[in-house]
């Protein structure tokens, strides 16, 4: 297999072929200019996959969402933040009136259109802010519009998130673009984080969600802001085919550049998620080498970014590795924690603090130096094999509570 060579590009998630999308204000958020609602939409029918969350409870655009792709089509997608739509009254109906709302406008079948919501979980939703704002979207829409369309579906969030890139399949420049929202309930296990992806690339349903499903195991899957797993969780990627390259229908070289491109896209999502973590100052990278399989160095790099007290301790600019060793320990499966390092560094430099799963000299100043940087990565070595991975966090601050303490205000 030739290298492949991805390239960084601007257009978020209008940058492959036939996407338009664009972000409006219809009022869900209150009397307020703040927009609420976003549309994406392809020019042609697209294949899709989707991943949803693992809490058992559920918002009803998931459930509508689900349905509506099962046969692995759909053409656009309709979000709302400022209210989740779980545990609400008709909720399902709700879901199903807007994706009746955005079809019409568009000239589709209500069972192509994606639906999600995200905001407060329990509030009642109406129908009138959707018959208000779609056809606003509808005048607004753009091969431009990514960015309009990333600040609509923000909520606690301080900046948008969006990304794309570009690479080659068989001779045919393809592209993906992604855009996601998410600051506080963040701890992703696809299956309130949500995450869109578009794509030119010609690739069958089977194949796209193949891919997706392993992707998320090492990009969103492995951040956490908080521990808590969000009801509307939801990445849904959408594949229209106007590159024009062969179409993927089974693994191969293909099928690889795809997924390269793809993880380049949603881990640079994940880490802009991390980083923008309710109250958060600081990025923590946590690189877990030598465990005995991948799947074991996922666990434990998410377990050490998921600990309260070491996030806490990143905040204080404190190296107490005892934490990072101690949510290794809980971490769940079987492995020996005898022989363990520890190193953390950044841009002002790399201190090991731990060796052999003991206590290592080092100076206290210089390390307070490395973890007042903005960017901290922690280096664990298990010593046990040859398994790798990397998860990402932020630091837990005061404002992070006095955030959560107003959420509804």
């Amino acid at each position: 297999m030739s290298e492949i060579i991805i390239k960084d590009i601007e257009g978020g998630v209008c940058a492959p072929k036939g996407f338009k999308a664009a972000g409006t204000a219809c009022g869900i958020k209150g009397k307020t200019d703040k927009k609420d609602l976003a549309l994406i939409v392809s020019d042609v029918m697209c294949s899709a996959a989707a991943v949803y969350t693992t809490n058992k409870v559920k918002g009803a655009p998931l459930e509508v969402t689900k349905r509506n792709i099962s046969d692995g089509k759909a053409i656009a997608i309709i979000c709302n933040s400022g209210n989740a739509n779980t545990c609400a009254p008709n909720g399902i109906e709700i879901a199903e009136k807007t994706c009746q709302t955005a079809a019409d406008s568009i000239g589709a079948d209500k069972e192509d259109i994606v639906v999600c919501s995200t905001g407060v979980i329990g509030q009642e939703l109406y129908i009138d802010p959707f018959e208000r704002g779609i056809p606003a979207l509808m005048q607004q829409l753009s091969y431009q519009g990514s960015a309009s369309a990333a600040e609509a579906i923000m909520t606690t969030d301080t900046v948008p998130k969006e990304t794309a890139v570009e690479f080659v399949i068989g001779g045919k420049v393809c592209k993906i673009g992604g855009i996601a929202k998410g600051s506080g309930m963040i701890n992703p296990n696809m299956a309130t984080m949500l995450s869109f992806i578009t794509s030119d690339v010609s690739i069958s349903p089977e194949m796209l969600d193949k891919a997706l499903k392993e992707d998320v195991k090492t990009s969103y899957n492995q951040i956490c802001v908080d521990g808590d797993t969000s009801t509307n969780d939801m990445t849904v990627v959408l594949a229209n085919g106007l590159a024009g390259n062969e179409k993927i229908v089974k693994d191969g070289d293909d099928f690889e550049a795809f997924k390269a491109a793809l993880s380049r896209v949603t881990v640079y999502l994940a880490k802009r998620l991390a980083r923008d973590g309710e109250g958060a100052t600081k990025l923590i990278e946590c690189r877990v080498s030598g465990a005995a399989d991948d799947i074991q160095a996922r666990i434990i790099s998410k377990s050490v970014i998921a600990s309260d007290l070491l996030k806490a301790a990143m905040f204080g600019a404190d190296a107490n590795w005892g934490r990072v060793l101690c949510a290794i320990g809980y971490a769940p499966g079987e492995f020996s924690t005898e022989n363990i390092d520890v190193i953390m560094e950044s841009d002002k430099g790399s201190i090991q603090v731990c060796s052999g799963s003991r206590h290592k000299e080092y100076s206290e100043e210089k390390a307070s130096q490395i973890l007042a940087e903005e960017e901290i990565t922690i280096i664990v070595d298990m010593h046990q094999g040859s398994g790798s991975a990397v998860a990402w966090g932020c630091d837990l601050t005061y404002d992070y509570v006095k955030i959560n303490g107003d959420y509804r205000s």
